[in-house]
């Protein structure tokens, strides 16, 4: 992954407990060397080998750190949040710079096929208006992206 930018005014922090699926023991350590939001979570995991250290920190597998990082950066997109990050990781975006490249209608039969899978229903799939608005972020997201070299 890229580096990522530190989270701007138009992007969203949020409680790292928020996301989805994070296991308590896996917060704790996480509170324990200040990771407390998204945000944290982002600048701590900026670069593969910020994320490597981190894993060696928490006494983590690497995977899980890309894993909850992937889902952080997701998270900080307004639109998205905590409430979609988990469905789009599932769906196979794991980034924002990847996201910016989706095309609407494409994204959107993944999404309703995974609700289908899981769900056995589409009923409150997300609709190609929000779907629309995620790669609209995603893309200034990119933008601001490769304006930040290496944050501090």
């Amino acid at each position: 992954m890229p580096s990522s930018p530190e989270p701007r005014q138009s992007l969203r922090s949020w409680p790292v407990e928020a996301l989805p699926g994070l296991p308590d023991a896996l917060r704790q350590k996480f509170q324990h060397v200040g990771i407390l939001t998204t945000a944290d979570l982002i600048r701590q995991g900026r670069s593969p080998k910020s994320r490597l250290a981190l894993a060696e920190q928490l006494n983590s597998h690497p995977q899980h750190i890309n894993k909850w990082t992937a889902l952080a950066r997701l998270a900080a997109l307004p639109s998205v949040g905590p409430t979609y990050c988990g469905l789009l990781l599932h769906a196979g975006v794991s980034s924002p710079e990847q996201l910016a490249t989706a095309q609407v209608q494409r994204l959107h039969q993944q999404l309703q096929r995974l609700h289908l899978r899981l769900l056995s229903q589409v009923k409150n799939c997300p609709g190609p208006p929000l779907i629309s608005q995620w790669i609209q972020e995603a893309r200034q997201w990119s933008i601001a992206s490769r304006g930040t070299k290496t944050s501090p």
